[in-house]
């Protein structure tokens, strides 16, 4: 692989679909401008609202979303992705919370239905029951080996509380990390960057983090705080707390250098 930029962009999605993917647009288009090849997309980010309006317009989301990813990679010649959108099951009138990996030939090269689901009661007030309108994937997805970009693997917000997922995904070898989230502001202000950055230094990988940030319906808020974090667990870019995007590069030579200095990988005793 060669080093290049990456961006983890961070939006505040709102339940709007054109809304969402304008706003989308504009980041995509000022990440290019200065200078990413790889450009990531939060969880949610077409489409954040209600579950029973996400149900109702799920088909429409699907489609317009693929549709939009596709022409934003083609015309910015970049690698995107789409970090988690809902694509209609084929039972129970339920989505699989989808993410797409797709080239600068609008070609899909990855796909991931989120496999571990958010049902959680927090201390706040807030109820999540993802598992209500969302079907669970079953499957850890192939780690994508690029030329270019190096071998990206894939995950969906929740799923960064769960080493083991990431842990197979590395003994395929593993350069990228992706994390989209809606990640919650009350569990974010105290796990959201200290989870990146194990998730990078056990399996010594960089992490993209695209996030959602603020106040999108109701009650629903999220923590922000889009990140780019190194193989060392270094925060390289922060994104705060307003929509924008981090970027910061993504280096060969510094992940072959953090390797050699912790081979930790080569160490292992169990599994």
């Amino acid at each position: 692989m060669k080093s290049y930029l990456a961006a983890a962009i961070q939006m505040t999605s709102v339940p709007n679909l054109e809304k969402n993917l304008a706003q989308a647009e504009e980041l995509i288009d000022l990440a290019v401008r200065q200078g990413s090849e790889l450009v990531g997309l939060p969880e949610n980010f077409p489409f954040l609202g209600e579950e029973v309006e996400k149900l109702a317009q799920a088909k429409t989301i699907a489609q317009e979303s693929q549709n939009f990813l596709q022409k934003m990679a083609q015309r910015y010649q970049i690698t995107i992705l789409g970090g988690g959108f809902p694509v209609p099951a084929q039972q129970n009138n339920k989505v699989y919370n989808t993410a797409l990996l797709i080239d600068s030939n609008g070609q899909v090269i990855n796909q991931y239905r989120k496999v571990h689901l958010f049902d959680v009661n927090l201390p706040d007030g807030n109820t999540y029951q993802e598992s209500s309108t969302v079907m669970a994937g079953e499957e850890i997805p192939p780690v994508y080996s690029y030329p270019d970009l190096g071998r990206i693997g894939i995950s969906v917000c929740y799923d960064v509380r769960f080493p083991e997922f990431y842990r197979q995904m590395s003994e395929k070898g593993l350069d990228v990390i992706f994390v989209p989230a809606a990640f919650t502001a009350f569990t974010g202000k105290d796990h959201w960057q200290v989870l990146l950055q194990a998730r990078a230094i056990e399996n010594t990988s960089y992490v993209i983090a695209p996030a959602q940030t603020g106040t999108h319906y109701a009650r629903r808020q999220t923590h922000g705080h889009a990140m780019i974090i190194d193989p060392w667990g270094v925060i390289l870019a922060d994104a705060g707390e307003k929509p924008g995007i981090a970027i910061a590069e993504i280096n060969s030579s510094r992940l072959e250098q953090v390797r050699r200095q912790m081979p930790s990988l080569q160490h292992r005793v169990f599994g």
